[in-house]
């Protein structure tokens, strides 16, 4: 399905304009985070760049648009239209459930392609699939679902359980910005007018996006190849596989770690504890976090012994040269709730984690 999908995008983008500038329409009045970010996904590609933008409901000036986004009720993406009100409109991205909205179409159609330009790889590359597959679990999906009226839990299910909202976060969501910048703050921004507080929305919910390709491609994606090496010797490191270690600090390695378990869903798969370096210093401290139970989770899978937990430098010593033989001096600290703790050196901490295993 995705191969299909990533065939249909590179059609899509380099299909021939029509005659003239590619002009981009959608609705004029109120605007959302939806084709706020459809219009910027689109200028992110070449053929859109320099695109000037028409905010209109006129069925007649529509019709001049290269790209419609948003309104017109129509999705065809062989004439560039792409808008999800229609009552026989049901597309979701592939894999999901969540109702597209006009940023999903354009993100579904188009973001193998900017993702391709981004990270200056052909379309049809691996990274290029799993970055867009992320990008849209991510932050995606999140806008197509708030456009569609779509919450992220069932609300019969919450009341019959008796879960209520501990404070209101509805102020702080991407959507609820975009939304309050439909009014104008001061008189600079009265003077840009209803189009020009689009641009600034537009450029804000984009950014966002943009920040996270960046972050996809600069960040998430070594990350995930130095997990994976880490993960596929995990049983040299310990004959239990239970404990990872990463050659370096400062790797977002929880996300990559869970996607490997779950590829590998044998009894052995799930890691305990996962040991890194402080810093890039050859005499760097190390540190020893246990795994949580799910990667937004405060909740460990087995956290460091509870006899070491809030206990630091000599005094830990004295406390780990209690478990018995193996663990050298040098301990650091064991945090109070025992998800982490830290060791001056690498055997040190290997040492914990193999004693905390038993």
């Amino acid at each position: 399905m995705l191969r299909t999908l990533v065939r249909m995008a590179q059609e899509t983008a380099s299909k021939k304009p029509r005659t003239g500038s590619l002009l981009i329409g959608t609705h004029s009045g109120h605007f959302h985070a939806d084709e706020a970010l459809a219009v910027y996904l689109l200028r992110l590609l070449p053929t859109y760049s320099s695109s000037p933008l028409i905010r209109t409901r006129d069925p007649a000036l529509l019709q001049t648009c290269h790209t419609v986004v948003d309104v017109g009720g129509e999705y065809d993406a062989t004439t560039n239209r792409y808008d999800h009100h229609q009552r026989t409109f049901s597309t979701v991205f592939p894999g999901y459930a969540t109702k597209l909205s006009s940023a999903g179409l354009v993100y579904m159609h188009f973001g193998p392609s900017i993702i391709a330009q981004h990270a200056n790889l052909p379309t049809e590359h691996s990274n290029v699939s799993l970055i867009y597959q992320k990008l849209y679990a991510d932050f995606i999906e999140a806008i197509d679902a708030n456009d569609n009226g779509i919450s992220s839990y069932d609300p019969a299910a919450l009341e019959k359980a008796g879960i209520e909202k501990k404070f209101k976060d509805g102020g702080v969501t991407i959507a609820s910005i975009v939304n309050d910048m439909n009014y104008p703050a001061d008189a600079a921004e009265e003077a840009l007018g209803e189009d020009g507080l689009f641009e600034r929305a537009s450029d804000f919910v984009g950014g966002v996006f943009a920040r996270k390709l960046k972050a996809a491609i600069s960040s998430w994606l070594p990350a995930r190849e130095t997990v994976q090496k880490a993960y596929a010797a995990r049983k040299d490191v310990h004959h239990s596989g239970r404990i990872m270690i990463l050659p370096e600090g400062g790797v977002p390695w929880k996300e990559h770690l869970g996607n490997f378990e779950k590829e590998n869903a044998a009894e052995d798969s799930d890691v305990y504890y996962v040991l890194y370096p402080e810093s890039g210093a050859a005499d760097s401290k190390w540190r020893v976090q246990a795994v949580s139970v799910s990667e937004g989770s405060f909740v460990s899978r087995k956290p460091l012994p509870e006899k070491w937990r809030g206990v630091r430098d000599s005094d830990l010593d004295g406390v780990l040269a209690e478990a018995g033989d193996g663990i050298p001096e040098g301990a650091v600290f064991v945090h109070a709730s025992g998800f982490i703790g830290g060791h001056k050196t690498r055997e040190g901490a290997l040492a914990m984690a193999a004693k905390a295993l038993e």
